[in-house]
């Protein structure tokens, strides 16, 4: 490791590194502890996979679930897929851009609450669906999209 190496991304590094395919769980690790994938941990965690920075950098921007910035206290996300758009879920986009003040991918001014799209959480039988912090919602309605973002803005 390089002398200015990160204690705490050390220590998740080593915890991970013995693992088959190390790299996405000490992704999840690290985004665990930051809220988000900071560009000084691409560096640290190529060296000790012997990968390369861009490496890290294609897997961090692949999947959406990593973040290069922190997001708010709280994630709402909204599915984009055909059949909850075709529930009504382009109304409760707008609703909550609206009632949030913000735009996909970004956080309200009081940084409580970002908001992102997701293209299918699997609750397409029970749609339009939404996601709080890592809980799922089927049958959004208005009513209860405004009930979730009060529940987070609380």
């Amino acid at each position: 490791m390089p002398a200015t190496a990160d204690p705490r991304l050390t220590e998740i590094i080593a915890a991970h590194q013995g693992l088959e395919g190390p790299l996405l769980p000490i992704l999840h690790a690290v985004q665990a502890e930051w809220g988000h994938v900071p560009g000084f941990a691409h560096d640290q965690i190529a060296l000790a996979l012997n990968i390369t920075r861009a490496e890290v950098y294609g897997v961090v921007t692949f999947y959406h679930d990593f973040k290069e910035v922190r997001g708010g206290r709280h994630h709402l996300r909204l599915c984009r897929a055909e059949a909850c758009q075709a529930m009504g879920a382009d109304a409760l986009a707008d609703q909550a851009r609206a009632r949030l003040g913000v735009d996909w991918h970004q956080t309200s001014a009081d940084g409580r609450v970002t908001l992102e799209p997701v293209f299918c959480l699997g609750l397409c039988a029970a749609a339009p669906a939404a996601q709080i912090d890592g809980r799922g919602e089927a049958r959004v309605d208005a009513a209860r999209l405004d009930a979730l973002i009060d529940e987070v803005l609380a």
